[in-house]
């Protein structure tokens, strides 16, 4: 009976001991969570900048311009005397702003006639038709150097020129009296990229605190 009276003591004892050193331990080390040690994160300064969120040695790639596409107007004539409308003469002015225009190419003006007349005829009006064009864009500060004119006579319809019963079609017809000026560009022209303006990143490249 001593002898397991002593045992006891003794287990007893070494509980004590062992209980009393993890204390220790943990007052030491601070409080456990989960079986894992807190980590409280230190604040940040009111007065220290806020950090990006993106690198500083990676840039964007920058996107390479759009090639610039030529541009055609429609010049309309209603017979072989009529004058240009206004707004024909509207979509010429428009086009002379153009980045096309400004690009410097070659103004190529191809005149059309209607299936009504003679071939020799055709020609002869539809090159008139392309020269009162050429007339106007000179007048407008145009480059003689740069016009091209080409007569096409009745070659190209855009509407037919019959209905299928054989009798004119006055609608196509009118369609298919007209001047096409297509201004031309240099091979590589790109697009005009506008510079950007202060203010105009997108939100997500602002700084944001971590």
């Amino acid at each position: 009976m001593r002898s397991r009276a002593a045992t006891a003591l003794i287990l007893t004892t070494a509980f004590s001991l062992s209980l009393s050193a993890c204390n220790r331990d943990r007052e030491r080390d601070g409080p456990l969570i989960g079986g894992e040690e807190q980590i409280e994160e230190e604040p940040v300064p009111e007065d220290q900048p806020r950090k990006s969120i993106f690198r500083d040695d990676l840039q964007q790639p920058e996107l390479e311009p759009e090639l610039l596409e030529p541009l055609t107007v429609t010049v309309p004539f209603g017979d072989a005397d009529a004058a240009m409308s206004e707004e024909a003469l509207t979509e010429l002015r428009q086009a002379l702003d153009s980045e096309q225009f400004e690009s410097g190419g070659t103004i190529v003006l191809r005149g059309h006639t209607d299936s009504a007349g003679r071939d020799a005829a055709n020609l002869r009006a539809s090159q008139r038709r392309a020269e009162r064009v050429g007339e106007w864009l000179i007048d407008s500060g145009v480059d003689a150097e740069r016009i091209t004119i080409i007569a096409m006579g009745e070659q190209n319809p855009v509407e037919p020129n019959a209905l299928p019963d054989g009798t004119p079609n006055e609608e196509g017809r009118a369609a298919n009296r007209r001047v096409e000026v297509t201004f031309e560009v240099p091979e590589g022209a790109r697009v005009r990229q506008d510079e950007p303006q202060v203010g105009d990143a997108p939100a997500l490249m602002q700084d944001q605190a971590l």
